[in-house]
């Protein structure tokens, strides 16, 4: 594209020469003859300029919108490789307008600016040899006036470079208030904060349009001087030129070629302001995106990742595979080997030297009060956050000795706050299992007492909506809780997920889930005497730390904490 689109504008900048031969040549001497070839060049030159054009145009086409699509997917893929910790610091609304605007400005630029930022500083270079070359003084004198342009060029784009890289980020505010206010439209509405949120959603809105004015007037008096400034020069290079050729040192096609080079500077000059513009546009989103691109990720597969022993599979007296929506797999026995955990930026560990081990099949619950690290402690048996110190074992080898993709593939996790994604039921069952038999989504639907998806008006094929808003918050949690089961994990990790279900619900989905329980390892995160009924064995968590570790009935009996606890849990029930 720079080639062919260089070559084209240098090829228009011979067309004045060809002008000047006709004009001291068969126009001077009345001969008609001589005109002809020249006409010829002049009709050769115009088509090579348009084929150069033509394939330009189609090398940008295909080229500038692969590099897009390109980086959005490597972008994208990124995101999905960062941590959770990345996002959580992050606004998503700063990422979006990065995935969208920020990566169609690159777009522009590779497409089109920066073919024609450089082609036309070829030519301004090829224009400004041939008007020496035309005449030595006058070229040497229009180089020299277009020094002071070069230095106001300088200086207005480093102040353009700030302002557009402010209103990027603006923009990125602007979207993330956008988005907040859409997927809490029903809290909005609920406490008639309408007017509230429009004032703080004007108030962003007008900032942008501030920050939009500075950058376009700062445009705007950049435009001015580059627009005007050859005018100047082209009106004293008339007067000088007109001498010239009253004193016999220039000939009249010299100097109408030496005019229309000087107005040929005039429209690479102008785009020039346009197109330094762009860069420095393309230069604030092309930081934007390195601030994401160069993010380290510090989760990731190991060099020579090890590889966790084949599951073992239980079978009946008949020699068949036990029954239950998990199929027969067996547990793994998973570990917290001294493992502590800390927040970057805090003073303290969030978790200290838990301790616990999960024989396989066993069913852990994990109980503490708010703010304990009840939720933190399961993030770690996936990778989700890595240990601060210390190791999470399954069947002795450390997680993060593992490959990611076996490790999920091996812990299955139903999140407090389920996520379903705006697609059919059954791709959001089958998120984690994307092979799994209509039997297996079947008996998982069962478990979980999710039959109401067949109730919907297209069954399992209905669409749910942004994040399963169309749904109740028990139908999302009993759809996500089917998804964990479905995955037929040999680690299951379980963040209380039953507390949006009503008592009747949540007594049906124990008593299914004790079937999956007994065929895998489980950690439940439990808030209600039912769901520690489940376990086996149940750790209290107190201020990060495992404080006792025992039956339900044993630590009713000997541990006040623990039993204070589930009695208000109990309580707040009722």
């Amino acid at each position: 594209m720079l080639a062919v689109a260089t070559l084209a504008m240098i090829v228009q900048s011979v067309l004045p020469l060809i002008i000047a031969r006709v004009i001291d040549g068969p126009i001077a001497r009345h001969d008609r003859a001589a005109m002809y070839p020249l006409m010829g060049i002049a009709v050769l030159i115009g088509v090579a300029e348009a084929v150069l054009f033509g394939l330009r145009r189609r090398a940008m086409t295909m080229s500038a919108l692969a590099i897009e699509t390109d980086m959005r997917r490597d972008f994208y893929y990124h995101l999905q490789r960062l941590p959770v910790s990345f996002h959580d610091r992050w606004p998503s609304g700063q990422l979006l307008s990065r995935v969208t605007s920020d990566l169609s400005t690159l777009r522009r630029f590779v497409g089109f600016m920066a073919i024609f930022f450089f082609a036309n500083l070829a030519v301004i270079a090829v224009v400004l040899v041939l008007l020496v070359r035309l005449d030595p003084l006058l070229g040497l004198s229009v180089c020299l006036a277009m020094a002071p342009l070069g230095f106001a060029t300088r200086y207005y784009e480093h102040r353009y470079n700030v302002e557009a890289r402010r209103a990027q980020d603006l923009t990125g505010d602007l979207a993330t208030g956008v988005e907040e206010s859409v997927l809490g439209i029903r809290v909005i509405k609920s406490f008639g904060r309408r007017r509230e949120l429009l004032r703080s959603f004007g108030a962003d809105a007008h900032r942008l349009r501030e920050a939009e004015l500075t950058k376009n007037r700062t445009l705007a008096k950049l435009w001015t001087i580059i627009g005007s400034y050859p005018q100047l020069v082209l009106a004293g290079v008339t007067l000088f030129g007109v001498l010239a050729v009253a004193h016999g040192s220039l000939s009249k096609g010299e100097l109408v070629a030496f005019l229309t080079l000087q107005l040929r500077l005039n429209w690479p000059l102008m785009a020039l302001g346009w197109l330094i513009a762009g860069t420095e546009e393309t230069l604030a989103a092309t930081a934007r995106l390195f601030e994401v691109f160069d993010t380290c990720n510090d989760i990731t597969d190991p060099e020579v990742p090890l590889v966790l022993p084949a599951a073992v599979r239980e079978r009946n007296s008949r020699g068949q595979p036990a029954a239950g929506a998990a199929g027969a797999t067996r547990g793994a026995r998973l570990e917290f080997d001294d493992v502590s955990f800390r927040f970057p930026g805090a003073e303290r560990d969030s978790l200290q030297r838990v301790r616990l081990n999960i024989a396989p099949g066993e069913t852990m619950a994990v109980v503490g009060a708010t703010g304990s690290g009840k939720t933190l402690l399961t993030a770690l048996v996936p990778r989700l956050r890595d240990v601060t110190s210390g190791a999470v074992r399954i069947d002795g080898i450390p997680v993060s000795e593992l490959s990611l993709e076996e490790l999920r593939r091996t812990v299955s996790t139903a999140f407090e706050e389920p996520t379903l994604f705006s697609a059919s039921v059954r791709e959001n069952l089958t998120l984690g299992r994307p092979n799994a038999s209509d039997i297996d989504v079947a008996e998982a639907i069962e478990v979980a007492q999710a039959g109401f998806a067949h109730e919907l008006p297209y069954g399992l094929d209905t669409r749910v909506g942004e994040q399963g808003m169309s749904l109740s918050g028990g139908q999302r949690q009993r759809l996500a809780l089917a998804r964990a089961v479905l995955g037929r994990p040999r680690v299951l990790v379980l963040d209380d997920p039953l507390s949006a279900l009503d008592m009747h619900t949540e007594a049906l989905v124990e008593q299914a889930l004790r079937r999956v329980l007994g065929s895998t390892t489980a950690l439940v995160v439990a808030h209600r005497a039912s769901t520690v009924l489940l376990a086996d064995r149940v750790a209290l968590l107190e201020g990060g730390h495992i404080a006792a570790v025992g039956t339900h009935s044993t630590l009713m009996a000997t541990n006040d904490t623990y039993r204070n606890l589930l009695s208000q849990k109990a309580d707040a029930r009722v």
